[in-house]
């Protein structure tokens, strides 16, 4: 089974999940600060590291940062009590694949972790060779988007939003589907959230003109190319 990093300053609830997770096969390291979780990190090499945002220490955004200068491929899930939609698009620019609000539920943590790494396996064997999207070369494994000499380096959330907005290409990607495949859920606040990253990728596509994200109003969204 899957070894999971799991750095909670909370002992209680770190020990909690930690034995759930355990009960269900998994093999878990847990450390009760950023700097253990790092060190740990760097030790054992986690296939997925489970981290609170608010830590003593080292903060998970810091960790996050720090681990990314490392490896730019292992899933990083936030726990957090923030309620920002700031927040979370932070967590994400710094590397994060996905984030869970607290008090949260084992039984939607443990579907949270199985589903990156289930998308962590499926990056591991795709076909090599980078995606063409008009004038621009996008490096899904890699989440490189070139175009001529220029190159972007994107963030976790922005290469998977490119990829499904990519595997729907020329049709309307509904926002409740990318939604629930790559936040979670369907709510208000993450909706925000889509917004912002469907702004980003608009200006990353700007220097083709040929190559539009359109916002078809109250559906969702479609890459024209």
């Amino acid at each position: 089974m899957p070894t999971i990093l799991l750095i909670e300053d909370e002992p209680s609830l770190g020990l909690i999940v930690k034995d759930s997770l355990e009960s269900r096969g998994f093999t878990v390291q847990f450390a009760a600060d950023g700097e253990t979780g790092l060190h740990l990190f760097r030790q054992q090499c986690p296939d997925i590291v489970v981290a609170d945002v608010m830590m003593p220490k080292l903060d998970g955004f810091s960790l996050a940062r720090q681990i990314r200068q490392e490896n730019t491929t292992v899933p990083i899930l936030f726990l957090t009590a923030r309620s920002q939609p700031a927040d979370v698009v932070h967590g994400f620019e710094l590397g994060g694949n996905d984030y869970l609000k607290k008090p949260f539920s084992m039984d939607e943590l443990i579907v949270r972790i199985k589903s990156q790494l289930s998308r962590q396996l499926v990056a591991a064997t795709a076909p090599a060779g980078p995606l063409t999207i008009g004038r621009y070369q996008f490096d899904h494994p890699k989440q490189k988007l070139r175009l001529g000499a220029q190159e972007e380096t994107l963030t976790n959330r922005e290469a998977e939003l490119l990829k499904c907005l990519y595997d729907q290409r020329n049709q309307v990607l509904e926002r409740t589907t990318v939604l629930r495949e790559l936040w979670g859920d369907d709510s208000f606040f993450n909706g925000r959230s889509l917004d912002v990253f469907v702004t980003r990728l608009r200006r990353y596509l700007k220097d083709d003109p040929q190559v539009q994200i359109v916002n078809i109003r109250g559906i969702g969204y479609k890459l024209v190319m």
